[in-house]
């Protein structure tokens, strides 16, 4: 098996059982860092029934029982609650650039668990989840470019989230909306998809790490900096899987 494909299994898999903890934390009205964008709570059943299905995707990828149906369903799940929920939204608010992000970090998360459903062994009728892996690298292309104008149109604002200790701020905001762009025409059209989807991935963790982990280690209790540290381990989980799945990979059997 790839080395990238397996750690973007489990970077993927220990985001989505995060996310399922959450989902519990607020079931169970326990003092913790709750679901926020692109998240919402709903009732206490919902939640608990969201939790399990977190709990139980993020479980079956990590370990490969059941793990091609239940990406599936995982990605089914989170496209149509990012359609049902946000895609309204944003069509009321076009110049918000809130519903912009979080409806295109679900339609990224839900083509991202299509790929990686795809690279799982395939049943004798595969060909329905490859036609899903190739909407599901669309999804996450159209994503890229999305993030990417947002970084341009709000380059200023993205630069404040830049720790103060790294210079030219400014200039890291418009470099990542570059690479945005660069990777989704990669990813796209198939070329070089490799080594784009890798630096991708790369980005990613390193904002986990750079980013997320100190805004969280300063306000732990803070859901909304919480889930967005898991929603980039999950993004760097994807980058890594389409790496792995890229070129001469893309029509093989897994791993």
């Amino acid at each position: 098996m790839d080395g990238l494909l397996g750690v973007g299994r489990v970077l993927f898999a220990i985001a989505m059982a995060f996310f399922g903890f959450q989902f519990a934390i607020f079931a169970a009205a326990l003092t913790g860092p709750v679901p926020g964008p692109p998240w919402i709570h709903g009732s206490v059943v919902v939640a608990w029934l969201v939790s399990a299905g977190f709990l139980v995707a993020g479980l079956s990828i990590a370990v490969g029982t059941m793990a091609r149906w239940a990406s599936l369903l995982l990605g089914g799940a989170i496209l149509l609650f990012g359609l049902v929920h946000y895609l309204p939204l944003l069509v009321t608010r076009l110049h918000d650039p809130g519903p912009w992000t979080v409806l295109f970090e679900l339609l990224a998360l839900g083509g991202g668990t299509f790929v990686l459903a795809a690279s799982f062994p395939a049943p004798p009728a595969g060909g329905f989840v490859i036609t899903l892996d190739r909407v599901g690298r669309y999804l996450v292309a159209i994503s890229l470019v999305v993030f990417a104008v947002q970084h341009f149109m709000y380059a200023r604002f993205v630069a404040t989230l830049v720790p103060a200790w790294i210079p030219a701020r400014l200039f890291w905001a418009y470099f990542t909306g570059a690479a945005f762009v660069a990777a989704a025409l990669a990813i796209a059209a198939n070329n070089m998809e490799r080594l784009a989807a890798t630096l991708l991935g790369t980005m990613f963790l390193l904002w986990v790490v750079l980013l997320h982990v100190p805004r969280v280690a300063a306000t732990p209790r803070n859901g909304n900096e919480v889930t967005s540290l898991f929603v980039a381990v999950a993004m760097c989980g994807v980058s890594f899987v389409l790496a792995a799945m890229s070129g001469n990979h893309l029509n093989r059997g897994a791993r």
